[in-house]
């Protein structure tokens, strides 16, 4: 698949796409997505909501196991908030550390856009086709 036409079919995930999260680059199996931040991004304090990291990284996932099997889903999913963000912008890569007849494993870093981790993200998927 090419760069639009998985944004294309992409833009049916709308939690993501309406939370203001774009795919920036796809390769085999590897995406990298992101997300310009804005006041609907914070929480109480002022920092960036977790939600908003776990988002990107699920979205990076789904985007990086699907576009070779199409139909994988997240198992399981475990992230670690490393760091504050200090820029406006959020980007994940999501990147295959092992890929079996069910089940795939990919790892996801969550950076702002001076370079700082904010967050490690360890996907588990199956592969439902």
């Amino acid at each position: 698949m090419e760069l639009e036409e998985v944004r294309e079919l992409f833009r049916k995930d709308r939690f993501a796409t309406e939370s203001g999260m774009v795919i920036d680059e796809i390769g085999e199996d590897y995406a990298k997505c992101s997300v310009v931040l804005s006041e609907r991004h914070m929480n109480a304090m002022g920092g960036v909501m977790g939600g908003v990291h776990f988002t990107l990284a699920d979205f990076a996932f789904a985007v990086a196991s699907n576009v070779r099997h199409m139909g994988t889903v997240a198992l399981s999913t475990d992230i670690s908030f490393i760091g504050a963000v200090k820029g406006k912008k959020l980007t994940a890569e999501a990147t295959l550390v092992k890929d079996g007849r069910t089940v795939c494993c990919y790892r996801i870093q969550v950076k702002d856009e001076l370079g700082n981790i904010a967050a490690e993200v360890k996907t588990v998927g199956y592969h439902k086709e």
